[in-house]
């Protein structure tokens, strides 16, 4: 099999990267060179916003192409007009924020979604311009383009910093503040588990839309901190706060706590989608545990400071208003 991957150096990209490598496939990669290519992959060179940017794949064939960007949609119309006839199965890594706010808890894949136009530019908001990306991939290929709707993404590579920065506080120990309530549900996907699914379903050829994370309640706050604290070794002693009084304090959930959303409408809609379609399409998600322990050692491997995508702010609670609850 013939794997193009656009990106493939960074998180989700670099996952679909290794997945196609374990599996044998002759896999290339297009970017601009800005973060090295990772071993055993054809490098190829390319801006996609930039006149001439798609030259180096305007010859060849793929059986697979994945594509996780997440800017103006255009590069996508492009890149996916160029390939509609050289390429059989087009995956484009798109969100759960491209359906309509707010989602029902339980929403499946026939909720309803935002407006997005294919020829949208950067000045939109996120969930627009993934929409419009996913109809630029459907233009192109029809119903042999697979929308995979990630819903929060976890794993090695991570350059978001929402698990990282938990591991990161726990391993320095002490009094650590924790979100309540403690078996408080929370859906999300490995992006490992992702890309092996994706494939697995562009080879089967699947197409449409899919919610492609783990089932609700998949784990919990308390396995999924609990478990940090186990896997770092750290000393750090969790003390489980009520949501009200954090919030009460200025916290935002999800940015200054990063995964965590209190009980109601958000959470409902992050953490309590309808995944059945990818679940009988032969999902499958690995503990909780594993996802933990593979990003410490990666953390770990790489000096324990996580890279920072330029275009996302970082999270985390500061530690004076941490203090301050505690």
């Amino acid at each position: 099999m013939r794997l193009l991957i656009l990106g493939g150096t960074e998180f989700a990209g670099r996952a679909y990267v290794e997945e196609g490598l374990a599996r044998g496939w002759d896999v290339s990669v297009l970017n601009r060179g800005t973060h090295a290519a990772p071993g055993g992959v054809t490098a190829l060179r390319g801006d996609r916003r930039a006149a001439g940017g798609l030259a180096a794949i305007e010859r060849g064939t793929w059986d697979v192409v994945v594509d996780t960007w997440s800017w103006a949609p255009v590069a996508v119309r492009d890149a996916a007009r160029a390939l509609a006839g050289r390429a059989g199965r087009y995956v484009y890594v798109s969100t759960r924020s491209v359906y309509a706010f707010p989602a029902e808890a339980g929403a499946d894949e026939s909720a309803p979604l935002v407006e997005g136009s294919p020829d949208g530019a950067d000045d939109g908001a996120y969930a627009t311009i993934k929409r419009g990306a996913e109809i630029a991939a459907v233009d192109a290929f029809g119903d042999r383009a697979l929308l995979v709707r990630a819903g929060l993404v976890l794993g090695p590579y991570e350059n978001i910093g929402r698990l990282p920065w938990w591991l990161r506080r726990i391993a320095r120990g002490g009094p650590v503040l924790a979100p309540g309530p403690r078996d408080l549900g929370l859906q999300y996907i490995d992006a490992r588990d992702m890309a092996g699914w994706s494939l697995d379903a562009a080879v089967a050829g699947l197409g449409g839309p899919y919610n492609v994370v783990s089932p609700p309640g998949f784990t919990t706050m308390r396995e999924l901190l609990e478990t940090c604290v186990e896997i770092t070794g750290s000393d750090a002693e969790l003390r489980w706060t009520d949501p009200e009084r954090i919030l009460r304090a200025g916290v935002e959930p999800w940015q200054d706590l990063p995964i965590w959303l209190p009980p109601g409408e958000m959470h409902g809609m992050m953490h309590q989608a309808d995944v059945s379609k990818a679940l009988a399409a032969g999902l499958k998600c690995r503990p909780v545990a594993e996802t933990v322990a593979d990003t410490w050692a990666w953390l770990r491997s790489i000096g324990g400071v996580p890279p920072q995508r330029p275009d996302r702010p970082q999270v985390g609670l500061d530690p004076e208003v941490e203090a301050s609850l505690l």
